[in-house]
């Protein structure tokens, strides 16, 4: 069972409100008194709940993060830089994963304001969500993460993803590639959207340029690596020259699936980009070309936006945008 502070109270010889005053206000009680009080803490094992205290007080010192796929690195450097950020202003961070999925991110956005977070980073599935609107509603700071506010009621921290999907496909096309696939989805993501009209912006701008799409049920290595054994079952004249894939861990998945087809290899038959620049993607068995998204700065600018939204609610949300850059590797090495 665990130790209460009456236990300790019984133990010193004092009143509860003694203890507390020990524990939050030494300075307010003698030093015999503190010395007898910390003397039963160590003998007990007393460990004070810190979360029931804030919570009392209305100044948890947890936010919460909610990203799309723990599975992707992207998302783990962005929660790597939340943390080390939150660390540094006196937080902490739980960190929970929706797995694309909107029914896990109600239960976490639920759970969180049960706990009375001090407030939430989130990569949403959906624009507009209520328990996003309840939240800030009643006070709870939300910041945007890799997305941006489709009204700008909140702030957000974001990457300019249709211009990446135009540097992407730009790439493949200044290298000399033609027809092109888009490997990506579910559409409801709107990162995917926005890469893909990014890439259709591209080919437009080509003449004779094509832009086929090859949709997935997620943004993982294995509907990657579906979507590649798809490609290797067509024909030579059927096949793209190129692949923009809507993020690494799909294009990654590509890879594996073509690497040793006899008309469908990379970059021989088929050049291919991905999306993130994840650290796996330099060390792929053929080094991968990518757009480079500023992972570790989003979470920690993510979480200076929601201290400064949490210090001045009625401040005008700040909204940041980063441009993403191309990283060019081996896997879009111009046609002969």
């Amino acid at each position: 069972m665990a130790v209460s502070v009456r236990d300790v109270a019984t133990l010193a010889g004092v009143s509860v409100g003694t203890v507390s005053n020990v524990l939050n206000h030494p300075e307010k009680v003698s030093k015999a008194t503190v010395d007898k009080v910390q003397a039963a803490i160590e003998e007990l094992g007393f460990v004070r709940n810190d979360a029931a205290r804030q919570l009392r007080a209305g100044e948890s010192r947890t936010v919460g993060l909610i990203v799309l796929d723990l599975r992707n690195p992207f998302f783990t450097e962005v929660a790597r830089g939340a943390e080390e950020r939150a660390a540094e202003l006196g937080f902490s961070v739980l960190v929970a994963n929706s797995d694309e999925q909107e029914e896990r991110e109600r239960t976490h956005l639920g759970l969180f304001e049960e706990q009375r977070v001090f407030g939430v980073l989130v990569t949403p599935m959906a624009a507009n969500m209520p328990q996003l609107e309840r939240l800030h509603k009643r006070g709870t700071p939300v910041v945007l993460v890799d997305r941006e506010s489709s009204d700008e009621r909140y702030p957000s921290v974001a990457v300019d993803d249709r211009t990446g999907g135009r540097i992407a496909v730009g790439h493949l096309l200044e290298t000399g590639h033609r027809r092109i696939a888009f490997v990506g989805g579910p559409m409801e993501i709107q990162q995917v959207t926005d890469r893909f009209e990014g890439a259709r912006d591209a080919v437009r701008e080509v003449s004779g340029a094509t832009l086929e799409v090859l949709a997935t049920d997620a943004l993982s290595m294995s509907e990657g690596r579906r979507a590649g054994l798809t490609l290797a079952d067509r024909e030579a004249a059927e096949l793209p020259d190129a692949v923009f894939a809507a993020n690494d861990m799909l294009a990654l998945g590509l890879l594996q699936s073509l690497q040793g087809t006899k008309h469908a290899t990379v970059p021989e038959s088929i050049a291919l980009i991905g999306y993130d620049d994840i650290d796996y993607a330099a060390f792929a068995s053929t080094s991968l070309s990518s757009i480079h998204q500023p992972a570790h700065l989003i979470g920690s600018k993510a979480m200076d936006l929601l201290v400064a939204s949490a210090r001045d609610p009625k401040a005008t949300p700040e909204h940041i945008r980063f441009t993403p850059e191309l990283v060019a590797r081996a896997s879009t090495a111009p046609r002969a």
